[in-house]
């Protein structure tokens, strides 16, 4: 029986959590930094932070940086909705990461006296954070802060993260990855 036959016969047989055990077993040729279960501590651990630092504001607009930054800004907002009463809207911010002269949002709201977070999944030079800022710089909001999932140090804009998940240093030839499905992160990993 060849070996790939026999893992799928045992794939059938086990529980669900081995499953996942033997789904991280296949992908062993990835270097994790993060695997499912610890994105969402760490998630979690971030969404008391944000209410820490906002304790007396009842309304945030959290601004997910599409794709993955979105689907980080979206678990952000449930988990805040789980452990507060703060009112959120979610909004995305579309640019090219490579060359990010147009910035759109999803929608237009008044960001006037309004905390925004700005959300990535990945911060290398802080180059997409600064460029996601630029349409909130019409307004007056009463303070933007930015959150990254996980933090590269490699800053060449002056842009530093309020809320990180990992903090990771790396050589520049490396990047990381997030992978995301539509709701949830299911890991980060180091190439």
């Amino acid at each position: 029986m060849s070996f790939a036959r026999v893992i799928q016969t045992k794939i059938t047989l086990v529980k669900d959590e081995e499953l996942t055990l033997i789904r991280g077993l296949m992908d062993a040729s990835k270097n994790y930094i993060l695997n499912k279960d610890v994105a969402a501590k760490k998630l979690k651990r971030i969404a008391y932070e944000i209410l820490e630092n906002n304790v007396n504001e009842d309304y945030i607009i959290l601004a997910g940086i599409r794709e993955s930054g979105s689907v980080v800004a979206r678990n952000i907002r449930r988990l805040l909705s789980e452990i507060s009463t703060v009112k959120t809207d979610l909004i995305t911010i579309t640019l090219d990461k490579h060359l990010p002269k147009d910035v759109k949002l999803s929608e237009k709201l008044d960001f006037n006296d309004k905390v925004i977070i700005v959300i990535d999944d990945v911060s290398n030079s802080g180059k997409t954070l600064m460029y996601a800022l630029k349409p909130f710089l019409e307004y007056q909001p009463k303070k933007i802060q930015t959150l990254i999932l996980v933090e590269r140090s490699h800053k060449t804009f002056p842009v530093h993260p309020d809320y990180v998940g990992l903090s990771i240093a790396t050589s520049l030839q490396e990047h990381i990855y997030v992978e995301v499905n539509e709701e949830e992160v299911l890991g980060a990993y180091l190439k």
